[in-house]
């Protein structure tokens, strides 16, 4: 089987974490601020804060803008479930906004139609999804012109670039995860980055018991520290993100070479440099394609086949099926393939191979919409 995923460890991590048990500084400590300024660099922003997983990156970088009771949140339903969790942690409600039918990212549109309807939003989380930027560039006029925080859930999207810039440095702050499925790993952890030092302190502070100093609590906090033993994998998986990042461009081109016009390939809009977490076509007979691929010992996955809105747990949040015709319509037909750094060019035949050979039968279908960059 061609899996899905498949994380590249090696000597080099090993040796690191090696070293951090022998020091004997497992927990929180210098090799994590290490690796929060080397990954901070890497992006291009002043600050880097690392946390446990990426759920708690946005949870803490929500608290550290002052986000809680009685305010909402813009984001997207098209999203694992974790984007509008931390919103819910905060105790602040999110609001769901359509996404743009050719990236799936959060439309700018509708993001503005919510605006207009709503006086108590306080931030928009957009999420890079699949790797891909959203259109930043609509979400930011809009962040400035109705005076709201602009989030970046970047947990897919490593190195990405839009016109020029790195995500997580395009917002007021950014989040990653690091889970071991990501373009690169600690095990499990997340990364906040951000410009302001005022957003920073205050997320380090939350992630840290709220503590100020020695025992002194300030606020109430969580346990969101990293350890030392995940920095040390994520220092040296950092180093290779540039090379991973590359193979997945160039796995994705060849797939797209051989497969457009027969599924619906991806899209990358203009001035959009994606890192390809996930390579996701679509089509209308998303599930038997599944099914015949499984046949041919090629793994796929679905990211994601229920919208967050029309999850038993959202049943009290505003939204209901029918309200976002673009997500849902994505959510039938989305099917994500193999484009990890591991694969040979005998994997990446016989993928496209596989595609190719389904039931001719099966019509594209194309979406058309538009991507406001």
């Amino acid at each position: 089987m061609i899996p899905i995923a498949d994380p590249d460890i090696g000597p080099e991590e090993r040796d690191a974490v090696q070293s951090v048990m022998a020091s004997g500084q497992l927990a929180d400590g210098e090799e994590v601020r290490r690796f929060e300024r080397e990954f901070a660099d890497f992006c291009g922003a002043d600050y880097g804060v690392a946390t446990t997983n990426g759920t708690t990156a946005l949870h803490a970088a929500l608290e550290a803008l002052g986000i809680g009771e009685d305010d909402a949140v813009i984001t997207t339903p098209f999203s694992f479930v974790a984007s509008a969790n931390s919103i819910r942690l905060t105790g602040a409600t999110p609001v769901f906004a359509d996404v743009e039918p050719l990236a799936l990212t959060l439309d700018p549109q509708a993001v503005e139609s919510v605006l207009r309807a709503r006086d108590d939003v306080e931030a928009i989380l957009a999420v890079h999804l699949y790797g891909t930027p959203a259109a930043m560039n609509g979400l930011r006029k809009l962040a400035d012109e109705y005076d709201v925080y602009l989030v970046e859930d970047a947990a897919q999207a490593h190195g990405a670039e839009y016109r020029g810039e790195r995500v997580g440095t395009i917002g007021d702050v950014g989040c990653f995860s690091f889970y071991p499925t990501k373009n690169m790993t600690t095990g499990e952890g997340g990364l906040i980055t951000t410009d302001d030092p005022g957003i920073a302190e205050r997320a380090a502070r939350f992630c840290d018991h709220g503590r100020t100093e020695g025992y002194e609590h300030a606020v109430v906090g969580q346990n969101y520290r990293m350890t030392s033993l995940c920095a040390a994998i994520g220092r040296e998986q950092l180093k290779r993100l540039p090379e991973f990042n590359v193979a997945r461009r160039g796995n994705a081109a060849y797939l797209t070479d051989r497969l457009d016009g027969v599924v619906e390939t991806p899209t990358e809009p203009p001035g959009v440099c994606s890192v390809f977490h996930q390579y996701t076509v679509r089509t209308d007979d998303r599930d038997r394609l599944r099914r015949h691929l499984d046949t041919r010992g090629v793994d796929t996955g679905v990211y994601y086949p229920i919208p967050i809105h029309e999850q038993p747990a959202y049943d009290d949040v505003p939204g209901e099926s029918g309200d976002f015709p673009v997500a849902e319509r994505a959510a039938d037909r989305v099917l994500s393939l193999p484009v990890h750094p591991g694969l040979t060019t005998d994997d990446l035949d016989e993928i496209a191979s596989a595609v190719e050979s389904f039931d001719e039968s099966t019509t594209r279908v194309a979406d058309t919409g538009r991507m406001d960059i």
